[in-house]
């Protein structure tokens, strides 16, 4: 049976960067099409998370196909969007790479400590990141689905039966995931984009 990394569509290390750090659209959507199948492992606690990360997708690929050429790139989309006093695709995508930056964390604080237990890291990764944007009335549904992680050993099971190959391309996958992220947090900050 193949493992997870070999199922996906793209993975983000296929991701094309190009300059001033601009990443592909079409690819970037791809990518993280294959990551919202990861929360397949984690059960159905995790439905919120994989059903708002896809809907952030749906408004990214709307905004693309309105005009591929001018959208190329996830900055240039946000840019033109912007420029026509629109703000949908770039709310989109704030959300979006917020909902990355959790997973990213919580998968990273998993890999680099092989004893802690995914509750405990993806509890981390949310009080981290998403939790200072979300409402009293949303925080107690992440909470909740944090809780409700499966034991790290079943997790990884279901990824993939060679464990030491899992953690190379989990390693790999999960270090071009972070370097998305961290350009896109700095180009909404710099940009002033997270303000609407």
């Amino acid at each position: 049976m193949p493992d997870f990394f070999e199922t996906m569509q793209r993975s983000y290390v296929d991701v094309p960067i190009g300059a001033n750090d601009y990443v592909e659209v079409q690819a970037f959507l791809e990518a993280t099409e294959s990551l919202t199948k990861l929360f397949d492992s984690m059960g159905t606690a995790f439905t919120p998370v994989k059903s708002d990360l896809q809907g952030n997708v749906a408004k990214l690929r709307a905004r693309y196909s309105e005009n591929p050429e001018k959208n190329k790139t996830l900055q240039e989309l946000v840019i033109t969007e912007r420029a026509e006093g629109k703000k949908t695709a770039t709310e989109g995508l704030l959300w979006l790479k917020r909902g990355l930056e959790f997973t990213a964390k919580g998968l990273r604080r998993n890999l680099d400590d092989k004893k802690e237990e995914l509750n405990v890291s993806f509890s981390k990764a949310y009080e981290a990141t998403l939790s200072k944007f979300h409402s009293f009335m949303v925080r107690p549904v992440f909470t909740l689905a944090m809780k409700a992680c499966p034991y790290r050993k079943d997790f990884y099971a279901k990824l993939g039966s060679d464990e030491a190959k899992l953690y190379v391309e989990m390693e790999k996958w999960l270090a071009a995931l972070e370097k998305i992220v961290a350009i896109l947090n700095a180009f909404y900050t710099q940009g002033g984009y997270e303000k609407f």
